[in-house]
């Protein structure tokens, strides 16, 4: 049994099936031969790694395999045990065998079947996660992906979403550039031949036509969204493309409540709290329940009001705040911790993320987050003082856009359009905060006020403006 265990198949090539031997021990040395040089492909090539662990194909193929093995080792286990003659022994030596050969097989088997079921959670969230197969290719060397948050029920995904961001990344160094608008942003103009840009060709100027509204409007039109799997996605996408000027190549909408799981899943994201935050909604707030301020780990309800509360402050405070939120995340939760916490990550996924990346560009996407770690994070947010909302400036937006981008590749340009957060005296880490204090007032929590504008909201490196 012991020979089982070290090199399964070694026990009957001794004692027993000198066939059945000869075939687990090519077995074994196969899979070893096979660890060996994917663990020899992984140190050279990083997306190899995160092609291998992203394919649902390998996935189901790993997962049959576990239990092939799970149940050979089984049958050679018992085999051993046969092999060792346990009738001729002492029934306490034989009774002490039969545990010992119970403990071994349990143990071995019991692992592999645990593995293959982690992999079969794997391959089930990223098939039901990442299920479309339309693949688009960078524009102009960016991958630009829609970040929608917003509260869902029953009957309803993501109605009037609080946050709208625009992750613009380098398609080649991951360098990424958050692009912040205000939900409450109105007379503005969809994508030139878009669908909406149809139904409102001098721009979207009903009454109570905000941003964050297009996602009600487009559920009480389902009729002109034909194709589309979601009207509400699409339209609000149409807008951010007049908006911005870039071209969306994938959206993906966090539902906020699914989003505390993944906070608890996770064990929680490091924030300084630079102010106390009250924990409600207007109307809903007891008047006593509070973030305190301080550096501490925040997960669940008290890193979700993080990001969401405005009660102590307006719209674009709460934005900045949400800014901070999505570095913290970038730079903290690690492969490892991914790795370690995935089934709980995966339970909370089915209620939190709504996408529409192909699975076949999730390790594409691994290996951008994973360049984007290492480097600062730029943000250009289009609220005041820079732009009114209530009728922006669609020209200045379009600069804003294109000379952030070129200053993030290192380009020239005249006239800088981001605020630059004041230089820490500090070395941050990618597993903290910044622990430096920018001059200036704090408003809500996030450094800046109404009028001066937010550090986090126009700033060249997220790290140094949280």
């Amino acid at each position: 049994m012991l020979m089982t265990l070290v090199l399964p198949g070694s026990a009957q090539l001794t004692a027993g099936s000198k066939q059945t031997g000869r075939v687990a021990i090519r077995v074994v040395l196969g899979l070893v031969a096979t660890t060996v040089l994917v663990m020899l492909l992984g140190l050279v090539s990083h997306s190899f790694v995160f092609w291998l662990v992203s394919n649902t194909v390998v996935l189901g193929l790993l997962r049959f395999g576990l239990i092939v093995l799970a149940v050979g080792w089984a049958y050679l286990f018992v085999d051993a045990w046969r092999l060792g003659d346990p009738l001729g022994l002492r029934q306490k030596q034989r009774l002490a065998m039969v545990g010992l050969n119970g403990v071994l097989t349990f143990s071995m088997v019991g692992s592999l079947l645990f593995v293959s079921h982690v992999v079969g959670v794997q391959r089930g969230f990223l098939a039901e996660m990442f299920g479309s197969t339309t693949v688009t290719s960078a524009h102009a060397g960016r991958f630009n992906v829609l970040l929608l948050g917003g509260d869902s029920g029953k009957t309803r995904w993501g109605l009037r979403p609080d946050s709208l961001t625009v992750a613009s990344i380098d398609a080649g160094t991951g360098k990424t550039i958050l692009f912040g608008l205000p939900r409450n942003m109105t007379h503005f103009t969809f994508r030139p031949g878009s669908l909406m840009a149809k139904q409102f060709p001098r721009g979207y100027n009903c009454d109570e036509c905000e941003l964050n509204s297009l996602v009600t409007w487009a559920g009480n039109h389902t009729a002109l969204f034909k194709g589309f799997d979601n009207p509400g996605v699409e339209a609000t996408t149409e807008a951010v493309e007049g908006i911005t000027g870039l071209k969306i190549n994938y959206y993906a909408m966090v539902n906020l409540q699914g989003f505390r799981k993944l906070t608890d899943a996770v064990g929680g994201v490091t924030i300084d709290v630079r102010q106390k935050i009250p924990k409600g909604a207007l109307g809903d707030f007891d008047g006593h329940s509070y973030i305190e301020p301080g550096v501490q780990k925040l997960k669940g309800d008290d890193l979700l009001w993080y990001a969401r509360s405005r009660m102590a402050a307006d719209d674009y405070s709460r934005m900045a705040r949400q800014k901070c939120v999505m570095n913290a995340m970038l730079q903290q939760l690690s492969p490892k911790t991914v790795v370690l916490k995935f089934g709980a990550i995966a339970d909370a996924g089915e209620t939190m993320l709504k996408t529409d990346i192909p699975g076949s560009e999730v390790d594409r996407f691994i290996d951008l987050a994973l360049k984007a770690r290492k480097q600062p994070i730029r943000t250009v947010s289009f609220v005041p003082p820079v732009i009114e909302t209530y009728k922006p400036d669609l020209p200045k937006i379009h600069r804003m856009v294109q000379r952030a981008i070129k200053v993030s590749e290192g380009k020239t340009v005249k006239k800088k359009t981001v605020q630059a957060a004041p230089k820490s005296s500090t070395t941050t880490t990618p597993s903290a905060p910044a622990t430096s204090t920018p001059a200036g007032p704090v408003t809500g929590g996030s450094y800046g006020s109404l009028k001066s504008g937010y550090l986090a909201n126009q700033s060249t490196n997220l790290n140094d403006s949280c």
